[in-house]
């Protein structure tokens, strides 16, 4: 699986760009508590499982540690509300000691720390589900299996109507939502978007597990393409991740106000 290098390159890359774009409502404290998340958080339990049987305290004890520990939901189930008074806590230190710059002026609250640890477990599992266990993972496997690999995937009329139908309503959704001249804030454009992209996604996902599920004998729900899998898969794993993090950005409110913290 993945080392500690890929993990934390990858969240503060992903950190990095929230910060150009978001002009300082995702500040260096968010990125910070991203990346340890997204790099040591749910490996506590494989660290445990060392610490464990380094220091003979039973294997056993730290494997068990880990099978909860190293979940990406589990995780945040466990350790979600203590991690997070920890970080706002140790956001508030640093901030009052001037050792990491913060626009806003102001630490992280339990609130966003909370959205920041969960975006950070799943971006962790974003890469191991990928690349581990020599590409046989559990989540890895059932991406495949949502695909045709039984021979050459016939070309069904009703899955070309339909898949053809979905793509149409969502670019052409997508158009009108943002049409020039359009008497709608940004704000409400983006948000009319958002649902309409989950919901014809959900659609989508919803035709895909019909055909695969439901139908019998299964059929290809689009080819040979494992659809179903790669929705599910980039929905929980990549978007979900960074939609957490946006929501754990300062408001503006913060970035108006010119009080500071004590030194």
């Amino acid at each position: 699986m993945p080392g500690p290098g890929p993990h934390m390159m990858y969240a503060l890359t992903a950190g990095q760009a929230l910060m150009s774009v978001s002009n300082g409502r995702f500040s260096p404290h968010h990125c910070v508590a991203y990346a340890v998340n997204a790099f040591f958080g749910p490996d506590l339990g494989s660290f445990s499982e060392w610490l464990t049987s380094t220091f003979g305290l039973g294997r056993a004890l730290g494997s068990a540690v880990e099978d909860y520990i190293h979940h990406p939901f589990y995780y945040v189930l466990i350790l979600g509300f203590p991690l997070s008074i920890l970080y706002s806590w140790a956001s508030g230190f640093v901030l009052r000691k001037g050792l990491l710059d913060s626009i806003s002026g102001v630490p992280l609250t339990r609130r966003q720390c909370f959205f920041l640890v969960s975006a950070g477990s799943l971006s962790h599992f974003f890469l191991d589900h990928l690349f581990e266990e020599n590409g046989h993972s559990s989540m890895y496997t059932w991406i495949l299996s949502t695909g045709w690999w039984i021979n050459r995937a016939p070309v069904n009329p009703d899955a070309v109507i339909v898949v053809g139908f979905l793509c149409i309503c969502l670019i052409i959704g997508f158009i009108y939502i943002n049409r020039v001249k359009s008497l709608k804030s940004l704000r409400k454009q983006s948000h009319q978007s958002m649902r309409l992209i989950i919901t014809v996604a959900s659609l989508y996902c919803l035709w895909c597990a019909s055909q695969i599920y439901l139908v019998n004998p299964r059929r290809p729900a689009v080819g040979e393409e494992a659809d179903l899998g790669v929705l599910v898969f980039l929905g929980t794993y990549f978007f979900l991740p960074h939609w957490l993090c946006i929501m754990s950005m300062n408001t503006r409110d913060f970035l108006d106000t010119t009080e500071q913290l004590p030194l």
